[in-house]
């Protein structure tokens, strides 16, 4: 089972939103949001909410992809997350998050007991390439006590 189809059996909301995960590695995520009416906005475009949810699930598949491994010793956290919008979304829009930090950086710090924290940084675009959003993400690897 891919990062992506493991997402969508076990997160609801990534079901509820029909989220598409195109590519999931360790410093890479891509995933799209159809253009679906039940979620559009007053002004007919992908409501704020689930831009949210697209980015932050965007986030997630790389935390599942980068440090998967480490899941039996600490458990990932989100510890913050800034939105801004930038244009109107209309129609389809995918999220492409880049993990900002070495992954050996953060197990480094899980392995000398610290609970290490990372950025995921995400762009929202359109079909025609205009980025409508930008978001970080800081995730955190809470070890298990």
């Amino acid at each position: 089972m891919t990062v992506g189809e493991m997402l969508v059996a076990t997160v609801p909301m990534a079901r509820t939103l029909n989220l598409e995960f195109l590519e999931t590695t360790p410093e890479r995520a891509v995933v799209r949001l159809p253009d679906q009416a039940d979620y559009h906005n007053h002004v007919g475009g992908p409501h704020a909410g689930a831009m949210f949810t697209l980015a932050e699930s965007a986030s997630g598949a790389i935390v599942i992809a980068a440090f998967g491994d480490q899941m039996s010793r600490a458990v990932p956290l989100a510890v913050r997350a800034e939105i801004g919008y930038k244009k109107l979304a209309m129609g389809e829009v995918t999220a492409t998050a880049t993990l900002g930090r070495p992954i050996a950086d953060v197990v480094a710090e899980l392995d000398a007991g610290e609970r290490p924290e990372f950025p995921i940084a995400i762009e929202i675009r359109r079909a025609d390439g205009a980025v409508t959003g930008e978001m970080t993400v800081v995730w955190t690897l809470r070890p298990n006590s």
